[in-house]
């Protein structure tokens, strides 16, 4: 049995509200279960994504970013701030699984929801509307941006290059999260393609949209 210091390091951002993002995170749950990788999870905001191309965007998903965006991430970032970075994998699933799963979407009473499953104080709802931590959730999404450039979404992945270093992409989008022995070999190909100086994207249409199982 490996160790936690002997485990591969993944860093992975993610927006509650992604259902793309929800597919991969399942995902790399999967990988933990039959490769020795450990998952830290890291906060991105679709609203501060695309908070300077507002004019480039369709006029639902404009009115997405602002009604439906803000509150989750404050949530989840006050939770981080206030009870550490460890919280966020159960507070992503159990969020994950009320908004997609069970299709109450980034609701409040889904996000009150999710933060009594964990454990976690419901006085988090407090920073629905606030900005307190406004520049803790800024810092890491710049983290993750930073890593991977611009012109993408979420999730962003970070996992090991050729030379130690990481390298990041946007995705693997997938529909449904492989399981098992599938899954394990869409993260060894993600670690080969990672492992090529040079390798920057595979891309085809979505024919199907994200299946929650």
């Amino acid at each position: 049995m490996s160790t936690t210091a002997e485990k591969t390091p993944v860093d992975f951002w993610f927006d509650p509200l992604c259902p793309w993002a929800w597919m991969t995170s399942r995902w790399m749950l999967e990988v933990e279960k039959v490769r020795d990788v450990e998952v830290r999870w890291h906060l991105m905001s679709l609203a501060v994504l695309n908070e300077n191309r507002l004019d480039e965007l369709p006029e639902e998903y404009r009115e997405m970013l602002a009604t439906k965006a803000w509150g989750p991430v404050r949530v989840v970032i006050a939770a981080q701030e206030e009870h550490g970075p460890e919280v966020l994998g159960a507070l992503y699933t159990a969020l994950g699984t009320r908004i997609h799963n069970r299709g109450e979407g980034p609701t409040k009473e889904a996000v009150a929801g999710a933060l009594e499953e964990v454990g976690l104080p419901a006085s988090l709802l407090d920073h629905w509307d606030g900005t307190k931590y406004e520049p803790e959730l800024r810092a890491s999404h710049k983290e993750g941006i930073d890593k991977v450039g611009q012109d993408v979404g979420t999730p962003v992945i970070a996992v090991p290059g050729a030379d130690g270093e990481q390298i990041a992409f946007f995705g693997p989008v997938v529909t449904p999260a492989p399981k098992g022995e599938e899954a394990a070999k869409l993260w060894d190909g993600t670690l080969l393609v990672a492992s090529v100086p040079g390798f920057y994207e595979i891309k085809r249409t979505r024919t199907q949209g994200p299946v929650f199982d």
